[in-house]
């Protein structure tokens, strides 16, 4: 239908003006439940989105039909794309991803993008409502920036396994959208602060199921106050996170005050039915043997991670997928 739209009445030209107006001229011509100007209309994207599929239809359709030989004729003088690495092949495409999966997919612009939820569904045989899950999530900006893509893929695809602390919180976490610059972190307070004032964003960066709690919470130990940056409760894992924000490289220290504050929130704040609280240590900057050193012997739930402001580019996301491809 799409292609129809397309190459026929369309003549294969991009006339949006007059397309419109096409779409409603057909939805009146066929009145047939079910065939509207918004259906006409998800066809033509996808057709426009993956053209390499027509041969691919075509086939499928000519093996248990009579269609019209000038039709195939037609169909077959319409120009392919262009073939990039990166790309899945267009039988691949046919044969593991529904329409309606296809169609979810072709409403996404950047064609990198598009190519890696294709791929990530095909590999998690996900389904339609998951797709759509996960790309509002933000997995593919998520994936982006993570240093080890091929761990993040593998924990996104174990939806039927019990979610762990480290499963919910993303490694690395992303505050472009803070609108900071490196220069421009000039304390911890600025931080906080942006972080409160983007709090959606903020929460969907960390991970699915927190909720907020708290900013410098007070906390009195012996005769000294003491301040966790930002309290959360996770919905899922029935737990309390503590947020301590620095502005700098990871210390050893740091990862001592963020353990005595996991006590207190044992000892003072758990209720009966609550998990043991998580802590999450946010610096600029983290040597892995340092943190395992530091971290060694304190609570298991201690989670150091480092921050970015910057996406990688789409170069990144392109040999990634030829590798995954490969």
């Amino acid at each position: 239908m799409g292609c129809y739209i397309v190459e026929f009445e369309q003549n294969g030209e991009d006339r949006a003006a007059y397309g419109e107006q096409l779409l409603k001229k057909l939805e009146k011509q066929l009145n047939t439940k079910g065939l509207n100007e918004r259906r006409f209309r998800e066809f033509r994207r996808l057709y426009l989105v993956y053209p390499q599929l027509k041969e691919e239809v075509l086939g499928y359709v000519m093996s248990g039909s009579g269609i019209r030989r000038s039709v195939t004729a037609k169909l077959q003088m319409v120009s392919e794309i262009a073939n990039n690495d990166w790309k899945l092949a267009a039988e691949k495409l046919f044969n593991r991803l529904s329409s309606t999966h296809l169609n979810a997919i072709s409403a996404i612009d950047n064609p990198i993008k598009r190519a890696f939820y294709e791929m990530e569904t095909i590999r998690g045989c996900w389904t339609v409502k998951e797709l759509e899950r996960q790309i509002d999530s933000l997995y593919y900006e998520r994936s982006g920036l993570s240093k080890n893509k091929e761990a993040l893929s593998a924990l996104v695809q174990q939806q039927a396994v019990q979610l762990q602390p480290a499963d919910v919180i993303n490694t690395p976490l992303t505050l472009e959208f803070l609108g900071l610059n490196e220069r421009a972190l000039v304390t911890e307070n600025d931080l906080e602060q942006a972080i409160l004032d983007n709090l959606q964003k903020f929460l969907l960066e960390m991970g699915h199921g927190f909720c907020f709690e708290a900013r410098q919470k007070r906390i009195l130990i012996d005769e000294d106050y003491f301040f966790a940056d930002l309290v959360f409760y996770h919905r899922i894992l029935k737990c309390h996170v503590i947020v301590d924000l620095k502005i700098d490289k990871f210390h050893h220290e740091y990862a001592s005050q963020l353990n005595m504050y996991l006590n207190y929130f044992k000892a003072e704040v758990m209720q009966p039915d609550d998990n043991p609280p998580i802590g999450i240590l946010l610096c600029t900057e983290k040597g892995d043997t340092l943190v395992r050193y530091a971290t060694a012997g304190l609570d298991p739930n201690i989670f150091v991670q480092k921050y970015k402001i910057q996406l990688p580019s789409e170069e990144e996301f392109k040999r990634f997928l030829s590798k995954e491809i490969g």
